[in-house]
């Protein structure tokens, strides 16, 4: 049978060509290849749908793709990411928003004053447990990694700065990974699309078709300089990002001072998702508050739904306010941005995508979904450290895995057995009906076929 030359091509590049697994990926320790963890900000699962991004399509093509990710609650940048290298939802690991306030140690948390160790504290991201375990990892600008996390600090790092080009970000990981062999984790943070999806909207077609394309174009830098460097089809690589974003107008505001006295409430945070401190009576406040706008829902802490795996948390405070889809809470302002994200993460326009591709990763395999957090267990499975306790699950992402057994596996084994045990039961019934005819008294003999004696029974 002959191959087209597109996929030939195509299967050269994903490496279908070459020999079978040699058994590193499954290895334990130093027998692992590295990883690198690529977040790019904002990327809302159906741009995948609506946009031509032949890079990125070319990499899942020779991997795994999960069309959505159910990330945590709330939908922000710092939350999530923090989740997606702890597999803890935000009320676990303590990083709630990007505004925070602790009523304990009266301190207060926010994107610019924010590598307080006191706040990140509360759980051991994996990069401080690959280095516990006596191997190395590195990271460029992702959230946290500059922090000193239970005494633990990042030797290979660089700390947050915009004007750093992605090439750049790209190959000091790259260059600690080939120079010393015990970088065994390694994370990558991008600030688009979500930079341009708050500035115009994802409506935007001809703006987010930009980004986008420009996006696309550093997966293919991405691949190009893994190539040139010796490291693609050696290291496994997770391109993901940590929520989506949805469009904002003007006409969707709900100015909270419309509703209440200004000097009646303290706000932590605000839009989509607002934390308020009564200062006066605590009800009175959230009656006006619960009878403000109908596309606003209002919580007192200990009502939020159990599914958002928010309110067990100290720093939660005592009334939550949710923005419906699209609209934006205000205290008697102007809309600040025409994009936003932090809603409700069972909305489809909150979740990111996932795309995965190396030599422990399936190829050309497909998923519909799984959990944000459970991609913390795949991770520690893939460089080989024990996981910490979490809220995620290796067994809902082992089908991604070449040498992981998964339910669809299972299913159809059990589906097998099942049919084998039902034709065995058949012949075997069969066969004991057709001895008992043989046997049976002449008085039964006018069953038997009468005139045609060379006919078989329809069930033999």
């Amino acid at each position: 049978m002959q191959i087209s030359g597109y996929l030939f091509a195509l299967l050269v590049w994903c490496g279908l060509t070459s020999s079978a697994p040699t058994g590193n990926e499954t290895g334990s320790g130093g027998d692992k290849p590295p990883l690198l963890l690529v977040s790019f900000d904002g990327f809302r699962a159906d741009y995948l749908k609506k946009y031509t991004l032949p890079n990125l399509e070319k990499f899942f093509s020779c991997g795994v793709l999960v069309k959505e990710l159910t990330n945590v609650f709330i939908t922000k940048t710092f939350p999530n990411h923090y989740s997606l290298v702890t597999g803890l939802y935000a009320e676990s690991h303590g990083i709630l928003a990007s505004m925070m306030y602790d009523p304990v140690s009266n301190m207060n948390f926010s994107i610019q004053n924010s590598s307080d160790p006191f706040w990140w504290n509360k759980a051991k991201p994996i990069w401080v447990s690959v280095e516990e375990s006596g191997y190395r990892a590195a990271s460029a600008m992702w959230p946290g990694t500059n922090v000193k996390i239970q005494n633990h600090t990042l030797e290979y790092k660089f700390d947050y700065d915009p004007k750093v080009s992605f090439r750049e970000r790209l190959g000091n990981l790259t260059g600690w990974i080939t120079k010393n062999k015990s970088v065994k984790f390694a994370s990558l943070y991008w600030e688009e699309p979500d930079r341009s999806g708050h500035q115009y909207g994802p409506e935007d077609s001809t703006e987010m078709a930009r980004v986008l394309q420009e996006v696309d174009n550093l997966v293919g830098v991405l691949m190009d300089h893994l190539n040139e460097t010796g490291l693609w089809g050696k290291i496994n690589i997770i391109i993901t990002s940590d929520h989506g974003m949805t469009q904002c107008s003007e006409d969707r505001l709900i100015k909270l001072d419309n509703c209440v006295s200004p000097d009646s409430y303290r706000v932590v945070d605000l839009t989509p998702v607002g934390a308020i401190i009564p200062l006066t009576d605590n009800l009175t406040v959230y009656k006006n508050l619960s009878s403000c706008h109908n596309h606003m829902k209002v919580y007192l802490k200990d009502d939020l739904p159990d599914r958002l795996h928010y309110k067990n948390n100290v720093r939660t405070q005592p009334i939550i306010l949710m923005a419906d889809e699209g609209w934006t809470i205000v205290k008697n302002g102007r809309l600040p941005r025409l994009g936003d994200h932090g809603y409700d993460n069972t909305l489809p326009s909150m979740h990111p995508f996932l795309a995965a591709q190396g030599p422990a990763f399936r190829k050309g395999y497909k998923m519909s979904s799984f959990n944000s957090v459970d991609l913390y267990p795949l991770m520690c499975h893939l460089v080989g450290v024990l996981p910490e306790p979490n809220n995620g699950s290796f067994a809902h992402v082992r089908c991604m895995l070449v040498n992981e057994q998964c339910n669809e596996l299972a299913l159809a084994v059990g589906a097998v057995i099942g049919v084998l045990i039902i034709l065995t039961t058949f012949t075997c019934l069969f066969r004991l009906m057709k001895n008992r005819d043989v046997s049976s008294p002449r008085p039964f003999a006018r069953l038997e076929l009468e005139d045609d004696d060379d006919d078989e029974p329809l069930l033999q």
